[in-house]
């Protein structure tokens, strides 16, 4: 049997983005920059890709900038206030512990360059201590960015909260919304954000397309020059066939959220219910306020890397967490911000359901990941010490 479970990673391609992308690949092959008939309706056709994904958030089409992805527009947004900002004498960066890569990474680099970052910590539960985040803010504060799903253990953040108190102090405020757009309810009026990310192979649109949001007025300064692109603000010509892909997606997404939310919710609860049967693990994060179809959880006494090798070799696709660190030895930031110790960050397991997937599949996942964790389990040294009492079980 084949189960693939690691949707937050990618998804497959919907048929109806493959039928757009091919469609507009066909038909609307012209540059969109370009003055003749073939491109201007190149053009047309972008222009309408653009008010769709803007209806689709409740933005202005003015506000919407295609980017290859979540990763660029994260970079683009967070660099554009830093800079702004510091021109006014404020760099004093604020954001939380468990962010993407895609930000953290980014202020990291500009520590580098002189700005003050401030990661605020979450609670045990994988949520932002908004009191302590707002304490975080004072008049050299030129950006707040908090997202709005953790893509590791899918807590979804007091976003709505956290720009009222970024208009109220009037500090610039970004979202990365790329594990949340197409799977829950999302508007940039009600969030009140200047900046968000999202990205198209979240929600079974294409890979290599994404969308930032810029509120009207918000600075924004271009990662790459060389054209006038989406209004001079982002080089290169831009991926048509993709963004149609993209937009068909999203909006197939939003049509279907609320029976695909409530059908991986049910999933969902059947596979958390079963797995917390297995002794001496741990779900991560808040059990209510997560993402619909992300499961973490943690497992003491053994590595990730082995279960999830062993549940490829049962046709199960998984994860440990963030596809973008999978190659490191390093436990996940998300959980150790969450409080789990080194030892058991090791053995942790995301499932990340999709569309696709039936009440079978979450079946064999239940027969196959106990199986797998006791045979790992009875090989481990670690497990033998602490079931001997050698040493002592944290979970």
């Amino acid at each position: 049997m084949f189960v693939y479970a690691d949707h937050a990673a990618t998804t497959k391609m919907s048929d109806v983005a493959l039928k757009a992308y091919s469609e507009t690949a066909a038909q609307f092959y012209g540059n969109p920059s370009s003055l003749h008939s073939l491109g201007q309706r190149a053009k047309e056709v972008l222009e309408d890709c653009r008010g769709r994904i803007a209806r689709a958030i409740n933005a202005d089409p003015r506000e919407i900038y295609f980017t290859s992805g979540g990763s660029e527009s994260d970079n683009q947004a967070i660099r554009s206030a830093a800079y702004a900002g510091a021109k006014k004498g404020k760099k004093k960066l604020v954001s939380t512990a468990i962010e993407h890569h895609a930000v953290l990474h980014t202020l990291k680099k500009l520590e580098r360059e002189g700005f003050e970052v401030v990661l605020v910590p979450v609670k045990p539960n994988g949520i932002v201590d908004v009191k302590q985040l707002e304490a975080s803010i004072d008049e050299n504060c030129a950006l707040v960015s908090v997202m709005l799903a953790n893509n590791e253990i899918g807590t979804i953040q007091p976003v709505n909260e956290v720009g009222e108190i970024c208009r109220r102090r009037g500090v610039l405020f970004h979202t990365d919304a790329v594990q949340a757009v197409g799977h829950i309810p999302v508007d940039v009026k009600e969030i009140g954000c200047d900046y968000l990310a999202l990205s198209a192979h979240k929600f079974t649109g294409p890979k290599g397309v994404g969308v930032l949001f810029a509120k009207r007025g918000a600075p924004l300064t271009p990662l790459i020059e060389g054209g006038a692109q989406e209004k001079n603000k982002r080089a290169g010509t831009e991926d048509l066939p993709a963004i149609a892909g993209m937009t068909a997606a999203l909006e197939a997404s939003i049509a279907d959220m609320g029976r695909s939310s409530a059908v991986l919710k049910r999933l969902q609860d059947k596979l958390i219910d079963g797995l917390s049967k297995i002794p001496h693990c741990a779900l991560n994060g808040d059990r209510t306020l997560r993402l619909p179809g992300n499961i973490s959880f943690c497992f003491e006494g053994i590595e990730g890397e082995s279960l999830l090798l062993l549940l490829d070799e049962k046709g199960i696709c998984a994860s440990s967490g963030s596809a973008c660190t999978s190659g490191s030895l390093d436990p996940s930031h998300v959980l150790l911000a969450i409080g789990r110790v080194h030892d058991v960050a090791h053995g942790s397991l995301r499932l990340t359901l999709g569309a696709e997937n039936t009440e079978a599949d979450v079946d064999y996942l239940l027969e196959a990941v106990p199986e797998v964790v006791t045979y790992l389990r009875n090989m481990s040294p670690v497990w033998r010490d602490l079931q001997e009492g050698r040493r002592q079980y944290i979970l």
